[in-house]
């Protein structure tokens, strides 16, 4: 089959507008238009059920009805490409950030671009995470130059929403309420074990966090949350990503000399 043959099909599976295309025919012979409907149907569907699998507090949190609804909307414009589906949707969020009937849920987005990385997280290569005990051996010294080997499941995210308690309730993670403080939330999302976990991040966390695993020092790392966060604690911010297990390792640069 050509590349062109093969991008008609792949047109005419995302648009029931489409004419079935040229040349196709089926193992019998018989009404290839009806058995492409089906087909089309069918990859629809699956597509739509991918999306619906993946994001879950998203779905209860819009309806089932209105989250097919997207869900389908994106499908259309958005098809995969892997065959396998781990990563189909991680994109998902910025499309809905775009999408003009879920306007009026502004902190959707940011949702589901958590649940996207619970999902991620929990594909992630297994790695044992560092022990605080590793820092004891650092000197006052070489504190400022530490780098740090992220996780591999680590994401921290941003919100000007508190995405992680919306997410929280609607995941059953504890009780619905009126959230009364409605300030945005960073979220870290790794799996040090077995299970995927959901921290919500003190100030400045998850710039913190994003410095360091694109290989900042601390000092900079620390800098950079300072910058947007003034009541960013280092050391809150730090003990919290050892105990939630978001490193593998740390350097102090002496170590690559």
């Amino acid at each position: 089959m050509s590349i062109t043959t093969q991008r008609r099909f792949a047109s005419a599976l995302r648009d029931g507008d489409l004419p079935v295309p040229a040349g196709l025919v089926s193992w019998n012979t018989a009404q290839p238009p009806r058995r492409f409907d089906v087909y089309r149907n069918n990859v629809i569907s699956g597509l739509i059920g991918a999306i619906v699998s993946r994001f879950p507090v998203a779905e209860r949190i819009t309806g089932a009805e209105f989250f097919a609804a997207m869900a389908h909307e994106f499908v259309l414009f958005h098809p995969p490409r892997s065959p396998l589906l781990l990563s189909y949707g991680d994109d998902f969020g910025d499309f809905v950030e775009s999408f003009e009937p879920a306007q009026e849920i502004p902190y959707l987005p940011d949702v589901i671009r958590l649940e996207a990385a619970r999902g991620r997280a929990y594909h992630a290569a297994d790695a044992a995470p560092m022990v605080a005990e590793m820092l004891a051996s650092v000197s006052a010294e070489q504190t400022a130059g530490l780098t740090f080997s992220p996780h591999p499941s680590l994401s921290a995210l941003r919100s000007e929403h508190p995405a992680v308690t919306i997410w929280a309730m609607n995941a059953g993670e504890m009780a619905f309420g009126p959230i009364e403080d409605w300030r945005g939330e960073d979220a870290l999302v790794v799996r040090p074990q077995m299970i995927v976990e959901v921290h919500r991040l003190p100030p400045g966390g998850a710039v913190f966090l994003n410095a360091l695993a694109q290989g900042a020092t601390l000092a900079a790392a620390a800098g950079e949350a300072l910058s947007l966060a003034a009541d960013f604690d280092l050391s809150a911010n730090l003990a919290g990503a050892l105990q939630a297990g978001a490193f593998t390792g740390l350097s102090t640069g002496a170590d690559d000399e």
